[in-house]
């Protein structure tokens, strides 16, 4: 049996074979891959449902995980000398965005790796004062990204802690010396300033880990602190700090509802989740083609105030009824 095929079809069957690979070639390579840079450990992406809400806002944008998007994640678990090796790796790999989160050391640490790549970074540093971006509205170069500005939110922390307990007069505070930014000193002399308006002062220790939080607390107690208090830093965003505190009778505020679901006594700060949307929806804008020059750094616009009044009754402490009104949750 002769198979006669006409010379114009075998020459569109050979075309159309030899253009397979390409083709496939060519989906693998559209395909863009995000790079997740963390400086805290790899469960921060499952914690307050961060990940899920970048994804959220990757969603809304035309991008789903899996689908059409990848993710490439590298996470420094608080060794912070290890975030400009991992920032030059994800360049090495070409992915299509870096996103860096946690404290202001991995949107650093891709900023001077890459002056190409697109940066969105979600921190709680002012970005200007950081010299990551030219300014807020207009960010220049190739990073944005959404700053929650928790020196903001520090003082108000400490003023719902004055609130709660209007006699104490030692305030102790945590902070975590690598993620100061440039000008430690002036969050230190705002929070000074804030606290000799009461008649008090405050105690500060530095932290870097989990396991410096027992010795830190008990040095401040040592110091006849009778309120805690800790910076807007990723390191305090979970609930370790909280039954440390108890084991010392401190009343505390918490930058995250961790705290106060482990046992804290209340806790204020910028919706992470939402900050962690507003990402996703960034990094879709720039995988369609816009610049990050041209997306002005996001500011919050969602607060969660949490109180724990088990914890209260602990401390035999009476929550004012205008603090009460304030929370977003109370828990009895």
């Amino acid at each position: 049996m002769t198979i006669r095929i006409r010379r114009r079809e075998f020459v569109t069957l050979l075309g159309g074979a030899a253009a397979w690979p390409l083709a496939a070639s060519a989906q693998q390579a559209v395909t863009p891959v995000i790079g997740i840079l963390g400086s805290g450990p790899a469960g921060t992406w499952a914690q307050r449902s961060v990940g899920r809400a970048f994804q959220q806002g990757l969603k809304e944008g035309g991008f789903v995980e899996g689908q059409n998007v990848a993710l490439e994640f590298r996470w420094a678990s608080n060794d912070y000398d290890r975030l400009p090796d991992m920032a030059a790796d994800l360049v090495r790999q070409r992915v299509s965005v870096v996103v860096a989160i946690g404290n202001n050391l991995p949107a650093r640490a891709a900023k001077a790796a890459t002056s190409t790549i697109p940066i969105v970074f979600v921190n709680g540093v002012d970005p200007v004062q950081l010299g990551l971006v030219a300014s807020i509205g207009r960010p220049g170069a190739n990073i944005t990204g959404v700053t929650v500005l928790a020196a903001d939110l520090t003082q108000k922390r400490m003023q719902f802690l004055h609130d709660v307990a209007p006699a104490a007069k030692v305030f102790g505070f945590l902070a975590n010396p690598d993620n100061s930014g440039p000008n430690p000193s002036n969050g230190r002399s705002a929070l000074d300033e804030l606290v000799r308006s009461w008649g008090g002062s405050i105690e500060f220790a530095a932290v870097r880990t989990v396991a410096e939080f027992e010795p830190a607390v008990a040095g401040l107690a040592k110091r006849r602190i009778e309120a805690l208090a800790t910076s807007g830093d990723v390191l305090f965003s979970r609930g370790e700090l909280a039954p440390i505190a108890a084991r010392h009778s401190l009343p505390t505020v918490f930058m995250s509802t961790a705290g106060v679901r482990a046992g804290g006594l209340m806790s204020y700060n910028a919706s992470i989740a939402d900050a962690y949307q507003q990402a996703g929806r960034y990094v879709a804008r720039i995988l369609h083609g816009e610049k990050p020059a041209d997306l002005p750094v996001l500011l919050p616009t969602r607060f969660e105030f949490v109180i724990n009044l088990k914890a209260a009754r602990a401390l035999r402490l009476e929550i004012p009824r205008s603090l009460l009104a304030l929370a977003d949750e109370v828990i009895e």
